[in-house]
C-alpha cells in the first residue's frame, strides 16, 4: 500500500480558523476597499472573492497573490486558483495526482497518496464537472469521503500490455472514471496493495489515481509508462470546486426572510438561487441585467440592442431599463404578438397557405420514406443477423422449440417496455417480464450493445444456444433479430437468485444448508452440462450467486448465458477485455485476458465459500486484509484453521467430514494456478458425494421433501423490484463501480 507522504489539506478550513464560531462565519459583511487588486497572474478575482484585508466577503473567500516559479500565482488557501465563475458558482485550482509507483532498488511499491479537506469551507467538489481517474495496467485504487465513514467507491484498471490501449478510451484498459455524490467536501485516495506493478514494471512502473475536472482529460497510452507526474508541479490537473454562501441561512427563502445585514445579493437588480451542490445561496442578476450581483451597484442593464432583436425588415429597436421595445418604419405597423413590422395582410396569408401546404405535403412524403427505410433496415437487420439461417434450420428440423418473435410482438408483451416490467439492468442491458401469445410469462433481454463479429454469427449461435435442455440452465425460448442489436427471450424464473436466498430479502425462508448444497449441487450439474456437453462447448464467464437462479420448486436455474460467450475456436478469440464481477474474478484471467473453463471453476469455488461461510465475496468496509472472502479463506485453509471463518450454527449443527470435504473442495477451486483446479464435472461428482455424508439415502430424500414443501407454503419474498440507489441486475463490466452493497442480477450481465 502506498506510503502518505505528504497529506495534502485545501487548507480552506484553515482560512476560518479566526471565527470563534461555525455558525458565525459569515456574521460581518465586508465591503471591498476600492484599492483592492482585481487581478493576480492574468486571472479575474471579482468580489465576493478579494485578495488581500477587505476585500473579500469572508476567510473562506480571500485569495493571495505569491510569486511562485518567477511568476504571481493567485492562490486559494494554499492550492494554485485557475478562474472563478460568478454565474456558475464554480472555481477551478489546480489538484496533485496521487502515486504508486514499483522501486526497482527496494523491491517495494511506494508512492504519495493525496486529499483534499474543504468540508466546513463555502466549497464542495463538482459532481457534474468531475470525476474520479484512475491510469495503471494493474490498479485498484479507491476515494473516500470523511475518512472512510461517509462515501466510498473504487475503479479498477487493468490491461495485458501497451499495444491494447487506445487514445482517448477510457473504459477500464488502462484507464477507468467514476462518478462522485453531491455534497462532497472531503476526498481521500488509497491503493488497493493486491494490485501493483512489481510484475509489469518494464512497461508500466506507476499507478495514478486524481479527482480532475472531466473536459481536461483526455487519455493517452503515454501515461502508462510514464513517470513525469511523480514530480510535484507536473502531477497537477484541474479540479472544479462548487462555491456558494454558506452561513447559517441554508436557503434562499430562509436568507431574505431573516436578513440581518449579512444577505449577500446586494444588488437591486439581482436575484437568489439555491446551491446545487449542498446548502448555501447563489446570487444572479436579473433579466436584462449583466455583472457582480455581490456589489450594490453590481448589476447593469444590459443594451439588448446591440443583438439586434427586433424585425429585420423595418424594424426600430429602443432599449429601456431593463428590457427593449421595437417600433417599425413609416408605412408599417409592428405586431407585438408576433414580434414583425407586417406588410400587406393578404400577401401574408397567401404565402402562410403556400407554405403550410407545402409543409403539409413534405411531412407525407417523409413519413412514407421514413416507413420504407424502417422495413429496409428491418429486412437488413433480420439477414445480418442470421435470420434466414435460423428460418431454413426451422424448416429442416421441424421438432426445433425456437420462436423467432417481431419487434411488435415484445414490444405489446412488456407494454412498450414500460419501466414497471423491468426484472433486472446492468451495463449490458435490461431484463423485462412479458407475457407472449398463450399467455406464457418470459425473461425478454434487450442488449445494449453486440460487436460485429456477434452480428455475423449470431443466427447460428441462437441454434446452438436453443438446443441446450438441461434442467438446471434457463431456457433460451427464441430471439427477435429485426432490430440493430437482437433481444434474447428466456423462461421466467419466478424465485429470485441464490444470492437473494444467502445474503438478501430472502434470507427469512431459514434454508437449511443441505438444501444450500443440494442448489449448488444442482447449479454444479448446470455447469458442467455447458463445459462437457454442449457443442461447441460454452464458457459461462460470470458465475456467482446472483446468475444461480430458482424456480418454482427452488431448483437451480444457471442464467446469464448467451452469445457473447461461445467458447472460441482459436487462440486469437481468447484475448479479450477482463470482464466479470468484483469477488468472483479468475486471478489469472486477471492476468491473462484468456476466458477458459478453469475460470468458471474458480468462480464456482467463490459460490462455496458463500455457502459455507453466509458472507459475501468481497466487502469494502472491512479491515483490508478481510475484504476478500477467498484470501481470507485460503489464510485459515493454509494455517489448518477452517472453523476461523465458519459461523458457528454450521460448526455446531453440520457433519464435520462434510464440512472439511466441502472447504478443501472449495480450496481446489481456487487454486492460483488453472490447470491445478478440478472440472466442473469433478466438482459436480465430489458435491454429490458430499451431500450423502451426514444423511441416509432415505432420510437425506425425506427431508428435502419437507424443505421444499415449507418454502413452498411459506411466503416467498422473491421479487425483482430495482433499487433505485444500487443498480441491481446485470452488473457493468468496464469501468466497473465496486459495489458497496451487491445486490441480484437476472439472466444477463
Amino acid at each position: 500500500m502506498a506510503v502518505r507522504s505528504l497529506c495534502f489539506a485545501l487548507g480552506l478550513v484553515l482560512l476560518l480558523a479566526a471565527q470563534q464560531q461555525r455558525g458565525c462565519a459569515y456574521a460581518i459583511l465586508v465591503v471591498p476597499d476600492p484599492q483592492c487588486k482585481s487581478q493576480c497572474g492574468g486571472v479575474d478575482i471579482h468580489y465576493p472573492f478579494g485578495i488581500g484585508d477587505n476585500c473579500s466577503r469572508s476567510a473562506g473567500f480571500n485569495i493571495s497573490c505569491q510569486v511562485q516559479d518567477g511568476v504571481y500565482k493567485p492562490i486559494l488557501g494554499n492550492v494554485q486558483l485557475l478562474n472563478i465563475s460568478l454565474v456558475h458558482g464554480t472555481a477551478r485550482v489546480l489538484n496533485h495526482i496521487s502515486t504508486y509507483c514499483y522501486n526497482t532498488s527496494s523491491g517495494r511499491m511506494n508512492g504519495s497518496a493525496w486529499y483534499l479537506d474543504a468540508s466546513t469551507s463555502p466549497y464542495r467538489f463538482s459532481d457534474v464537472k468531475n470525476k474520479f481517474t484512475v491510469i495503471g495496467c494493474n490498479t485498484l485504487a479507491y476515494i473516500a469521503d470523511s475518512n472512510g465513514t461517509g462515501y466510498q467507491s473504487g475503479c479498477v484498471s487493468t490491461c495485458q500490455n501497451a499495444s491494447d490501449l487506445a487514445n482517448g478510451s477510457c473504459s477500464g484498459m488502462g484507464c477507468c472514471q467514476t462518478a462522485i455524490p453531491r455534497d462532497m467536501g472531503y476526498y481521500d485516495v488509497t491503493f488497493d496493495g493486491r494490485f501493483n506493478t512489481s510484475q509489469i514494471w518494464t512497461f508500466s512502473r506507476c499507478s495514478y489515481a486524481v479527482l480532475m475536472e472531466a473536459e481536461a482529460f483526455n487519455f493517452s497510452p503515454e501515461y502508462i509508462n510514464t513517470t513525469k507526474f511523480n514530480d510535484t508541479n507536473a502531477g497537477q490537473v484541474p479540479v472544479v470546486l462548487d462555491w456558494a454562501i454558506r452561513s447559517k441561512e441554508m436557503s434562499c427563502e430562509v436568507a431574505e426572510r431573516n436578513n440581518t445585514g449579512t444577505y449577500a445579493c446586494l444588488s437591486d437588480n439581482s436575484a437568489c438561487v439555491d446551491s446545487p451542490n449542498g446548502p448555501g445561496y447563489l446570487c444572479n442578476c436579473s433579466e436584462g441585467y449583466q455583472g457582480n450581483p455581490y456589489l450594490s451597484d453590481g448589476c447593469r442593464d444590459v443594451d439588448e440592442c446591440n443583438s439586434s432583436p427586433c424585425p429585420s425588415l423595418g424594424g426600430i429597436c429602443h432599449n429601456t431599463v431593463g428590457s427593449y421595445r421595437c417600433s417599425c418604419r413609416a408605412g408599417r405597423k409592428f405586431n407585438g404578438q408576433s414580434n414583425t413590422c407586417d406588410p400587406d395582410t393578404g400577401l401574408i396569408i397567401g404565402v402562410t397557405i403556400a407554405f403550410f401546404g407545402l409543409l403539409i405535403f413534405s411531412l407525407f412524403g417523409y413519413m412514407i420514406l421514413q416507413k420504407r427505410k424502417l422495413n429496409q433496415a428491418k429486412r437488413e437487420h433480420f439477414e445480418q443477423h442470421g435470420g434466414k439461417l435460423l428460418f431454413e434450420r426451422m424448416r429442416s428440423e421441424r421438432g426445433l422449440t425456437f420462436t423467432v418473435f417481431t419487434e411488435a410482438e415484445l414490444v405489446q408483451a412488456t407494454n412498450n417496455f414500460d419501466k414497471s416490467t423491468i426484472i433486472g439492468k446492468g451495463g449490458h442491458g435490461t431484463v423485462y417480464k412479458g407475457i407472449v401469445k398463450g399467455n406464457m410469462p418470459v425473461a425478454i433481454k434487450r442488449c445494449a450493445i453486440i460487436d460485429e463479429r456477434q452480428k455475423k454469427e449470431f443466427g447460428q449461435e441462437m441454434l446452438i444456444l436453443s438446443q441446450i435442455n438441461h434442467k438446471n440452465i434457463v431456457k433460451l425460448v427464441g430471439c427477435c433479430l429485426e432490430v440493430e442489436v437482437p433481444m434474447l427471450v428466456y423462461e421466467f424464473i419466478p424465485n429470485g437468485t441464490l444470492y437473494e436466498l444467502i445474503h438478501g430479502k430472502n434470507q427469512g425462508l431459514q434454508i437449511s444448508f443441505s438444501t444450500l448444497l443440494r442448489i449448488a449441487h444442482e447449479a454444479a450439474e448446470g455447469l458442467n452440462f455447458l463445459h462437457s456437453y454442449a457443442s461447441p462447448l460454452i464458457i459461462h464467464g460470470d458465475v456467482k450467486t446472483a446468475n444461480v437462479l430458482l424456480d418454482e420448486n427452488y431448483m437451480a436455474k444457471v442464467s446469464d448465458f448467451g452469445a457473447s460467450i461461445l467458447a472460441p475456436s482459436d487462440e486469437e478469440q481468447y484475448v479479450t477485455m477482463v470482464q466479470g464481477t468484483c469477488g468472483y474474478l479468475d486471478p489469472e484471467y486477471m492476468q491473462t485476458c484468456q476466458l477458459t473453463e478453469k475460470s468458471d471453476v474458480y468462480s464456482f469455488g467463490v459460490i462455496l465459500l458463500e455457502i459455507l461461510t453466509g458472507q459475501v465475496p468481497l466487502k469494502l468496509d472491512g479491515p483490508e486484509m478481510q475484504r476478500s472472502l477467498s484470501s481470507t479463506f485460503l489464510s485459515a485453509m493454509k494455517e489448518n484453521n477452517l472453523d476461523a471463518v465458519l459461523p458457528s450454527h454450521i460448526k455446531e449443527q453440520e457433519n464435520t467430514e462434510l464440512i472439511r470435504g466441502l472447504g478443501e473442495l472449495a480450496k481446489q477451486c481456487l487454486d492460483m494456478c488453472g490447470i491445478n483446479r478440478p472440472s466442473m464435472k469433478d466438482v459436480a461428482d465430489e458435491l454429490g458425494r458430499l451431500r450423502k455424508l451426514s444423511l441416509h439415502p432415505w432420510a437425506q430424500i425425506d427431508v428435502e421433501i419437507i424443505e421444499t414443501q415449507s418454502l413452498l407454503g411459506g411466503t416467498s419474498t422473491a421479487s425483482f423490484e430495482l433499487d433505485t440507489a444500487t443498480t441491481a441486475g446485470y452488473p457493468t463490466q468496464e469501468g466497473e463501480s465496486l459495489p458497496m452493497n451487491p445486490r441480484s442480477s437476472y439472466y444477463a450481465r
